[in-house]
């Protein structure tokens, strides 16, 4: 059957931009007759368009609150009909219902309002949309000739194509909108269903439910921010997604000030340097490099301690990510492009001074992100395996310093103290097995990603005597973080040479007592928090 130009339209939109432009045209240019519904209705009216009601179209009002309006077989039978099929048509004349050859619909703003931290749950369930997606879904199936319309942004392009082919739209033209139409509603109900069961999940649960607070079912949507240039090498091709749920502060919803276009090395690195400096509460400011923090330090103000940080290792520093979790002032960006003159390929922080701005703005190819805000992001992060995929929780350093045990016969002074529960923070950021050494809340040597973990300590220990040449103090008095249990006691051993007196780990090693016995004596005092913090 040949494609036939467009007749009838249904027109029913929550987002009304360009739609008059686009109905005005279909009307003036093709002869399209119009049906819409409430206030497209109107609005379109009040344009001069001669549009028909959806009441006086089906012959019933729109009933109980306006849920159902568009829910009839004039409707829906005018859409599905299958236009070649005699029966079909010989039903559709027996009960007067024309066709209808094109569908302009986008939903109730469902995603906006239950971002609303004030929204109701009666509020919520009101903009969930029943006949929008059903219109959508009846003219997708009927794409052998139902042209179906669910964004804006396709107006234009259907026009041209119609003006092109006098009024007919082609049929992998409709079958690509009737994908995009469908990914409109699957990304429609996943957003209902996700929040849906955020509510359920504040209710008490039996005891079946409260065994796993992962569904039967994933339901994942996402919608494309950009095309990146490759993913991590440039055989790959690569895109980045957006969750439409992403919190406030995240670096999905961050604005780009300056620079050029994200890569997804720079979008994985920046999400570990954000995900790392957001852990202090104090001033703090991370050097990050191939997901490593290779600079780590807190101090009364971000610009010491990114003075601190870049201390730490200044090489690995070359090309790498600045993550501040304070306003970025201009001293700040004054010592690593002026006295360091550190290449830094992307920089992100709640805001910046205008006149940090001014002087970052001579550096026109550095990516600079403000996130407005610091928070912490809640929820689950998902890795894809060879055809699956791993969900968890996001891990965080959330322990109760007051649960920390210590069953070594010295216990840590204040000041080792509050440098292990820094070292505790960062490590969790390094790869592991993961061993990070530090001193004044400042990580001075890492061993990020070893097959075992005492050439990870012995890598750690190595870089951070390295740290204390370069800055001129003494290789003592230095603290260790382990992400996961010692073992064996020859991490102890290791440790201890280098000039390490406190050292935090979890504990549970079915060898505690040789690591214990090693801290006795050398005098170390150890930690255990009981809790583990791999990153694989």
């Amino acid at each position: 059957m040949a494609d036939m130009p467009i007749k009838r339209a249904l027109v029913s939109v929550t987002d009304k931009t360009g739609v008059v432009e686009f109905v005005k045209a279909l009307e003036n240019e093709f002869g399209v007759e119009v049906i819409s519904t409430g206030g497209t209705a109107r609005l379109l009216a009040e344009a001069g368009v001669a549009v028909t009601p959806i009441e006086q179209y089906t012959g019933f009002p729109e009933m109980m609150d306006g849920r159902v309006k568009t829910l009839h077989p004039k409707v829906h039978g005018g859409l599905l009909c299958r236009r070649a099929n005699a029966q079909h048509v010989a039903d559709a004349v027996a009960h007067d219902i024309g066709m209808i050859d094109l569908v302009c619909v986008n939903l109730y703003e469902f995603e906006k309002t239950v971002a609303k931290p004030d929204v109701s749950f009666a509020d919520a369930i009101e903009h969930i949309d029943i006949g929008g997606p059903s219109m959508l879904r009846s003219a997708a199936k009927n794409n052998e000739s139902v042209t179906v319309v669910s964004s804006p942004a396709d107006y234009d392009s259907i026009l041209a194509e119609m003006r092109a082919h006098a009024g007919v739209t082609t049929l992998n033209t409709r079958r690509a909108l009737a994908l995009k139409a469908y990914a409109t509603t699957a990304a429609y109900d996943t957003a209902i269903s996700t929040w849906l069961a955020a509510q359920l999940a504040t209710t008490p649960k039996t005891s079946e439910e409260v065994a796993s607070e992962f569904p039967e079912q994933l339901l994942i949507t996402a919608a494309k921010e950009q095309d990146l240039r490759y993913g991590e090498n440039p055989r790959q091709a690569a895109a980045f997604y957006v969750d439409p749920q992403a919190p406030e502060h995240s670096l999905a919803r961050a604005q780009q000030i300056q620079g050029k276009p994200l890569s997804y090395n720079n979008l994985l690195d920046t999400d570990a340097a954000w995900g790392a400096v957001r852990e202090f509460d104090d001033p703090a400011v991370i050097i990050l490099k191939h997901q490593n923090p290779c600079g780590s330090a807190t101090a009364k103000d971000v610009t010491t301690a990114y003075d601190r940080a870049f201390a730490c290792d200044p090489v690995s520093a070359f090309g790498g990510i600045i993550a501040v979790n304070r306003e970025v002032p201009l001293s700040l960006v004054e010592h690593f492009a002026d006295s360091n003159k550190q290449f830094v390929e992307v920089m992100i922080a709640p805001s910046y001074t205008p006149e940090a701005l001014e002087r970052l703005s001579k550096r026109t190819n550095m990516r600079v992100l403000a996130t407005g805000g610091v928070d912490r992001t809640i929820g689950h992060e998902i890795r894809t395996v060879d055809g699956g995929l791993l969900v968890q929780d996001i891990d965080h350093v959330d322990e109760d310093v007051a649960s920390f045990t210590v069953p070594t016969k010295r216990q840590p002074t204040k000041a080792e103290m509050d440098d292990l529960i820094f070292a505790w923070k960062v490590c969790k950021t390094v790869k592991s097995n993961a061993i990070l050494v530090a001193k004044d809340k400042a990580g001075l040597g890492m061993g990020p990603g070893q097959p075992n973990r005492v050439d990870a300590a012995l890598l750690a220990c190595e870089r951070a005597q390295k740290a204390c040449e370069r800055m001129g103090v003494e290789a003592t008095g230095l603290v260790a973080a382990s992400d996961a249990f010692f073992p064996f006691r020859d991490n102890v051993d290791v440790l201890a040479k280098h000039g390490v007196t406190a050292i935090i780990q979890p504990g549970g090693s079915v060898r505690d007592d040789e690591s214990i016995a090693a801290c006795n004596e050398y005098g170390i005092a150890m930690v255990f928090t009981g809790t583990r913090h791999f990153r694989h």
